[in-house]
């Protein structure tokens, strides 16, 4: 399930993250935004980083639109995390989806967010066949998130 796709944030980006994590810590959920927070995998500090939390058909998820990020990283390290918005925290575990699970929730993911996200696809859409959808899925981990 692991992929060494990654790409890194642009100052810009970077940018724009901290002020959705801000608003998002404030309690202003930015088009459905978290804090996912994330115990380092070396550090052992706390690490956040805000994230699209995905409601599909009675179950959330988390996808990883730039690949084999920190976050993944030290989520499969730690096997758990926790999602904040405002003051309210909800600590979870996960289960990662293999890679012929992924298109469905990679088409989902795209309808919802491809505003923000879609640059990372390299051209994929929402729109695109499922052949497209199961030849990209190994460059995008997706979490299946168990709220406690």
């Amino acid at each position: 399930m692991t992929s060494t796709r990654y790409l890194e944030p642009s100052k810009t980006m970077a940018t724009f993250n901290g002020m959705v994590r801000g608003l998002t810590k404030l309690g202003l959920s930015v088009w459905g935004s978290r804090v996912l927070g994330v115990r380092g995998r070396k550090s052992g500090e706390l690490r956040e980083v805000p994230v699209n939390l995905l409601p599909f058909e009675g179950k959330q998820y988390l996808v990883a639109a730039r690949g084999e990020t920190q976050w993944v990283r030290n989520l499969r390290a730690a096997g758990e995390g926790q999602l904040t918005v405002g003051r309210r925290t909800e600590t979870f575990t996960y289960r990662e989806l293999a890679n012929e699970e992924k298109p469905v929730i990679l088409r989902s993911y795209l309808k919802r967010w491809a505003f923000e996200v879609g640059a990372f696809f390299d051209g994929v859409n929402a729109k695109a066949p499922e052949e497209k959808l199961r030849e990209i899925a190994p460059g995008y981990p997706v979490f299946e998130v168990f709220t406690r």
